[in-house]
């Protein structure tokens, strides 16, 4: 039965895939990138093959409620006010809102992955202000990874950093935004990753 949930989960995954890859290429691509590294640290901290296909369907469309997010915001190249902040936040619910969409129990524990990677270690994030072990284990994989390619990657909003500077950036936010045990652990696995950037 659990392989049958993941086989469902992966396929709807790979049409969700798709759907935001017509929207933002740039999204979709940074979700695959996510979701390589993800696994890495999933598998380096002994998550089992169902929390690994989770974990999997999760870190690809973290971002996927922002198919539901206007150009105007999405696509804006300056600093966004604080309405359009809020909009642009409200991408977290509405990947979960997509996901849940989905039946099965595989699929809600995506959703609420989904719904909380941007929660921070403090309980400083959002969209419920959620700390510690309270958030979800995969949504504070995600949240490393997400963190890491985003400060990677060429944005509309400012130029790729170097992985020194991001792991400088990250070791700073221990404890703070990020969990720091599976810090330690996103930082064995990028050292060795093929998308460690130079």
């Amino acid at each position: 039965m659990f392989q049958e949930n993941i086989s469902a989960l992966t396929k709807l995954s790979a049409v969700l895939g798709a759907a935001l890859h017509e929207r933002d290429a740039y999204t979709c691509l940074h979700g695959d990138r996510v979701m390589q590294v993800a696994l890495a640290v999933g598998r380096s901290v002994g998550l089992n093959s169902q929390e690994l296909g989770r974990l999997r369907a999760a870190a690809l469309l973290h971002d996927v409620g922002k198919i539901g997010i206007p150009d105007e915001v999405l696509l804006n190249p300056g600093a966004l006010d604080s309405a359009q902040l809020a909009i642009m936040r409200s991408h977290s619910e509405r990947g979960e809102k997509i996901l849940r969409a989905i039946p099965g129990e595989d699929a809600n524990l995506v959703a609420e992955a989904v719904r909380h990677h941007h929660e921070e270690f403090d309980g400083s994030g959002y969209p419920d202000r959620l700390g510690g072990e309270n958030i979800p284990v995969l949504s504070r994989i995600i949240s490393i990874t997400d963190n890491y390619d985003a400060m990677a990657s060429r944005r509309v909003y400012h130029r790729p950093r170097d992985h020194e500077y991001i792991i400088g950036v990250m070791h700073e936010e221990s404890g703070q935004k990020h969990d720091p045990y599976l810090l330690s652990k996103f930082m064995n696995v990028i050292e060795r990753s093929p998308l460690r950037v130079s």
